[in-house]
């Protein structure tokens, strides 16, 4: 529900790493302790290792800098192992150096990302690689590899995160009874304000852009919004947000969550996503508004992001906020310039330096790394394939839920997005395109894992 996001290059406070002499410079700049390995599993936990920066040091060292891992990290649901993992074995987890973050929300600790790899290379299609085919970053890094090798195309991303403060979760009680962007939510000296100040100084401090924060509309409901990077680094961004404000909130007494909607009588939390494309591509476009590039981009979102949605929306709750009427990107499988109630919104429209796509199909439940490779897969695909854009921009006042039949079809709408998580499961294990850019192994265990998670069968 913010202003549009302005895409633009982002600050560079946290420099690329390139030699572990930056590394070491960097750990005694900041006064570092410890230091956190983190990453996000395939059902959105995060899961970190904290080591001594005496131990960090000496693994900096070895030939592939990293930690040993059982291969069940990635197959486990609390204690539960999915089908098609095992507790024998064991990866790699490789330090991606470049990913250095302070961690103001745990004063002395830095936080690195890395790779899941196997300890000796293995065959696949392309060759003998350590790659591990169900590591979330490292299939949105290939991804994008893809786009700009193969296709010369580059993205930049940026995020708005919701949440709600509590005072309490048994019963719920937010912190506060507000409404959309009043002042009264951010009242100087009330234990939210001092916690939401907290919370977007040490995002700043962290080297990530803020460009604001506000109340959102549901009770207790706040807003942070971050600036555009590139899409590994947004999703590595977007963790560490997620993982600031819970900790802050923490630190006063509060309960941060990210729940896609707590209340039917309210408003819903979404992790809304800006997407702009970069690159040359010669051709026509169907809209005044989109040069050719983003309307063969935008026509692969049209097409697959029915069939994404288990990525984004990964939870029964995420259907409950993903309603028509409440501004949440509605049911229909539809754009429009400045359309809230379109699940792709253009914004910054008549602007091509800031112009963007705005999914907002997206919650805080979904793993930041899934996510966003799904919904670069389907506009990747539509570049690919040269996808000709059948649906029309729908900047019409009528919502397409409130249009009839004849005038959904006008515009050319004429899909819904699926209504229910297992929905979503069936539209991703049928869309071969988006497998084929993903990765097969990926989407099944994938599949599995949210199936086991939710405790609901197997399609």
């Amino acid at each position: 529900m913010s202003l549009s996001m302005v895409i633009k290059p982002p600050l560079q406070s946290i420099q690329p790493l390139k030699s572990h002499a930056d590394v070491l410079s960097l750990l005694d700049a900041h006064n570092i302790r410890y230091v956190r390995i983190q990453w996000v599993d395939l059902v959105n936990v995060v899961r970190c290792r904290i080591l001594s920066v005496t131990h960090f040091r000496k693994l900096l060292l070895l030939e592939r800098p990293g930690v040993t891992m059982t291969k069940a990290a990635l197959g486990m649901v609390v204690l539960q192992l999915a089908p098609g993992f095992s507790a024998v074995g064991e990866y790699i987890y490789v330090f991606d150096l470049s990913s250095f973050r302070p961690c103001h929300y745990a004063p002395r600790h830095a936080v690195f990302f890395g790779f899941f790899q196997e300890k000796v290379s293995v065959p696949r299609p392309t060759g003998p690689s350590f790659e591990v085919p169900s590591c979330p970053r490292m299939v949105l890094l290939r991804l994008l590899n893809y786009a700009a090798e193969e296709l010369g195309i580059q993205f930049l991303v940026g995020f708005e995160t919701e949440f709600i403060l509590l005072k309490s979760t048994n019963p719920v009680i937010p912190v506060h009874d507000h409404q959309w962007s009043t002042s009264l939510a951010v009242t100087t000296g009330s234990i939210e304000a001092q916690a939401l100040e907290e919370i977007v100084d040490a995002i700043q401090e962290d080297g990530i852009e803020l460009q604001m924060y506000h109340a959102e509309a549901a009770p207790g409901q706040y807003e942070v919004v971050t600036g555009a990077m590139s899409p590994l680094e947004a999703a590595d961004a977007l963790v560490h947000t997620r993982e600031t404000i819970y900790n802050i909130a923490n630190k006063h007494g509060l309960r941060a969550t990210f729940a896609p909607r707590l209340a039917q009588d309210s408003c819903g939390s979404g992790a809304h996503m800006h997407v702009s494309v970069r690159g040359e591509r010669q051709g026509t476009s169907t809209s005044e508004f989109l040069t050719p590039l983003e309307s063969t981009f935008l026509s692969g979102l049209m097409h697959h992001l029915p069939s994404v949605i288990a990525f984004t929306l990964p939870l029964p709750a995420s259907y409950i906020r993903m309603a028509d009427g409440i501004w949440s990107g509605g049911t229909w499988v539809c754009w429009g310039v400045d359309n809230r109630e379109a699940p792709v919104r253009l914004t910054n429209a008549t602007t091509p330096s800031s112009r963007n796509f705005e999914i907002k199909t997206v919650d805080g439940t979904s793993n930041p790394y899934l996510a966003l490779a799904g919904v670069l897969a389907c506009g990747i695909i539509g570049i690919r394939d040269d996808l000709a854009l059948a649906v029309k921009n729908s900047d019409v006042p009528r919502t397409a839920a409130e249009m009839s039949v004849a005038e959904r079809e006008t515009l050319g709408i004429t899909e819904r997005m699926p209504l229910n998580i297992r929905e979503a499961r069936r539209y991703l294990a049928a869309d071969d395109a988006i497998k084929d850019v993903l990765g097969v192994e990926l989407v099944e265990n994938f599949l599995q894992l949210n199936q086991v998670m939710l405790g609901d069968g197997f399609d």
